[in-house]
């Protein structure tokens, strides 16, 4: 678990170290910030064109070697990046390193719950994912400032470092595991016409999207809002990192117990900690608590999320646990575009808190057509070669 947790965070630290360089990457490239912006979207394409593509394409090969394969392709991916020479060159290597990146956690969600003891899947697959909310922590700012001190090139090689040491890692302590039954193209493709894998997926790509539109717009919030200085904006970022982690571990234990109602508790406290937040956004202590749970909460619902794809796509669990990642990006990106359209129109910076409770109300409405019995089948076997 932890070479799969050392991908995680380089994949972590990709993903959003890019937000607080856009002004280096468009200064040193020749752009405008919007336009440096769209490097975040090309990332985010990646991973929904990559998702489904690389897992379907490398179906028959072993977990261990695709997994290592998968690594290598994302190191390979931000060394290119660090050494793009115009800004087309980097906007095509963003695709590239986001290729990966669903591929990587659908499959090592499903390695980990295969290896994980009986009852304990969820627990497991959290211990993964627990990179990519550390690197929230440690990875972004860190990169951050390696990127304003020096050059924004620094942390895109610091990536492809870690990449090749997770690669290694992979290669080294993953076993080699085999379904007990290898299911063909068009089996899995079948177990997308189950109703049940598109609720959860709706719930991902609306739900969740109710983070992304407050989270996406934090920054000015607590400075124009809560009244904090730009430079304090760095340790409440860790802040809302040390939430993420905390919902990580706290989501996994709730998904092996009871991981439908689960849904239901976290997408309601959602719901209510976004309209608290338009509240406590006006009181600076109060404003960082309460990021604190939110980012808690909304990263508590991966666990149960991740394991019931898992558990309801039978003979298709790599497939469908990699179509969840590409729903996560979805999330974003709608949410980011949703949250962003109250500003547009002139309202303040808390009005991205009330879309945001709007968009988990919308997932909790989706989630109710979440079917109890689904959690109760067993994870699959498998056999190690």
């Amino acid at each position: 678990m932890f070479s799969l947790a050392i991908g995680a965070f380089g994949i972590g630290m990709t993903e959003f170290v890019s937000m607080g360089l856009l002004p280096d990457i468009a200064q040193a490239l020749h752009v405008s910030i919007p336009t440096a912006g769209v490097l975040i979207s090309a990332y985010a394409l990646g991973v929904v064109i990559g998702a489904p593509t690389l897992t379907i394409l490398a179906r028959n090969v072993n977990p261990k070697y695709m997994l290592t394969g998968l690594m290598a392709l994302f190191a390979l991916g931000n060394l290119l990046s660090a050494l793009a020479p115009t800004y087309p060159t980097l906007l095509l290597m963003r695709i590239l390193s986001g290729l990966p990146h669903g591929a990587f956690f659908g499959t090592g969600a499903v390695v980990a719950a295969r290896l994980a003891p009986q009852g304990r899947e969820a627990q497991t697959i959290s211990l993964m994912f627990l990179g990519l909310t550390v690197a929230n922590v440690l990875g972004v700012p860190i990169g951050t400032f390696l990127g304003q001190q020096y050059s924004w090139r620094v942390p895109f090689a610091v990536v492809s470092v870690i990449g090749m040491i997770a690669a290694f890692s992979v290669w080294r302590w993953i076993p080699a595991l085999q379904t007990a039954q290898q299911h063909g193209l068009r089996t899995q493709l079948q177990a997308f016409r189950n109703p049940q894998l598109w609720v959860i997926l709706g719930v991902v790509m609306v739900g969740l999207a109710g983070m992304f539109a407050c989270f996406s717009y934090i920054t000015p919030m607590m400075t124009d809002v809560a009244g904090f200085s730009p430079g304090a904006v760095t340790p409440i970022l860790m802040v809302a990192g040390l939430g993420m982690v905390a919902g990580n571990l706290i989501g996994g234990r709730l998904a092996d117990s009871a991981p439908v109602p689960s849904i239901y508790v976290l997408l309601m406290a959602l719901v209510g900690i976004l309209l608290l937040l338009t509240i406590t956004a006006h009181v600076a202590v109060a404003a960082v608590v309460t990021v604190f749970l939110f980012t808690a909460t909304a990263f508590a619902l991966t666990g149960p999320l991740q394991l019931m794809i898992i558990r309801t796509a039978r003979g298709a669990e790599t497939l469908a646990s990699a179509a969840i990642q590409s729903a996560f990006n979805i999330s974003n990106a709608l949410g980011a575009f949703l949250g962003g359209l109250p500003l547009a129109a002139g309202y303040g910076y808390t009005s991205p808190a009330l879309v945001g409770a709007g968009l988990a109300f919308g997932g909790l409405i989706i989630a109710l057509g979440l079917r109890r019995t689904s959690t109760n089948v067993p994870t699959p076997t498998v056999q190690e070669t």
